[in-house]
């Protein structure tokens, strides 16, 4: 059964939003599932820093933030017009 847009057209699944809140909450548990597993596990860090309590989910959160940012930068500096091809 699919739910019906705004214009009558069907709409996806994954855009529904109790779709997409389910989504976030299963993935809001699913971090917070592995950060109290960090507290049950006799971790052996090899750096300070890695004591602290979710490093590696704050790690991975700037990773992914650093990479969006650099995406970003490298996409203005190699953008080119939409009339590139037609200059030609």
């Amino acid at each position: 059964m699919a739910a019906d847009g705004k214009d009558g057209a069907d709409v996806h699944w994954l855009m529904r939003p109790r779709t997409i809140r389910a989504l976030w909450i299963g993935f809001a548990a699913a971090l917070a599932a592995t950060v109290a597993a960090g507290f049950a596990v006799d971790m052996h860090p090899h750096f300070a820093i890695e004591r602290l309590p979710a490093f590696f989910a704050l790690y991975g959160f700037g990773a992914c933030v650093a990479l969006v940012v650099f995406s970003k930068l490298l996409g203005a500096l190699l953008k080119r017009d939409d009339t590139y091809y037609d200059d030609r």
